[in-house]
C-alpha cells in the first residue's frame, strides 16, 4: 500500500488505463480524418491482367498481318489478347504473361487440357498449349481462385494467365490446330 491507503496495484492500473486511453485517442486523431465527401479512387493505367476497367471501353483494334479469320492473336508488348471468332467478332482483355514469354509468329493450338496444376503451383483451368520455347510451354490458362498475379521471377513458366471468363472465351474459340499469332 501507498503511504495515502491506496494499493499499489489499483495505482499501476490506473495509470495503465489512462496510458492506453491517451494511445486510443491519438491513434483516433491519426485515423479518423474522414473526408465530409468521400473520394473515389482514381484508377490508374496498369499493364496486368488484374486492372478490371470500370466501364466497357473499346479495345484497340486487333494487330494486322500474320494471319486472318478465326483466330487468337497475341500482343506481348501490349499484354493483350484478341480472340477473333469466325463471324468476325472480336473480344479483347489484357494478360498477365509468365517470365518466359511468347516469340513472336504464327502457332497452331497443340493441346487443351480442362483443368491442371501450372509449374507454379496453382491450380488452374482452360489451359490452351500454343507454343514450346525456351524449355517450357507457353500456354493461356485461368487460376480457378481467379487471383491473376505476376508470376515469382524466380520460376521458369510460359504461362500467360488470364481470368476466367477470359479463358472461357479462348477455349470456346480453340480446338486443337486453331491458330495463335504472337505479335511482339
Amino acid at each position: 500500500m501507498s503511504r495515502r491507503g491506496i494499493p499499489s496495484w489499483a495505482t499501476v492500473t490506473g495509470l495503465t488505463g489512462a496510458a492506453l486511453a491517451a494511445v486510443c485517442v491519438l491513434a483516433f486523431q491519426a485515423n479518423g480524418d474522414v473526408p465530409a465527401k468521400p473520394t473515389a479512387a482514381r484508377p490508374t493505367p496498369h499493364p496486368s491482367a488484374s486492372a478490371r476497367p470500370t466501364a466497357p471501353q473499346t479495345p484497340p483494334p486487333v494487330p494486322q498481318g500474320g494471319d486472318t479469320g478465326k483466330r487468337i492473336v497475341y500482343s506481348v508488348s501490349q499484354n493483350r489478347v484478341w480472340v477473333v471468332s469466325k463471324t468476325g467478332a472480336v473480344s479483347s482483355f489484357l494478360v498477365q504473361p509468365g517470365t518466359v514469354l511468347a516469340k513472336p509468329g504464327v502457332y497452331y493450338v497443340s493441346k487443351r487440357t480442362a483443368s491442371s496444376t501450372g509449374t507454379d503451383g496453382v491450380a488452374i483451368e482452360h489451359v490452351v498449349f500454343f507454343e514450346y520455347t525456351a524449355e517450357t510451354w507457353v500456354a493461356f490458362s485461368a487460376p480457378v481462385s481467379d487471383n491473376v498475379t505476376p508470376p515469382n521471377p524466380s520460376l521458369h513458366t510460359g504461362a500467360v494467365r488470364v481470368h476466367r471468363a477470359d479463358a472461357l472465351k479462348i477455349w470456346n474459340n480453340t480446338v486443337k490446330g486453331s491458330t495463335v499469332v504472337v505479335f511482339k
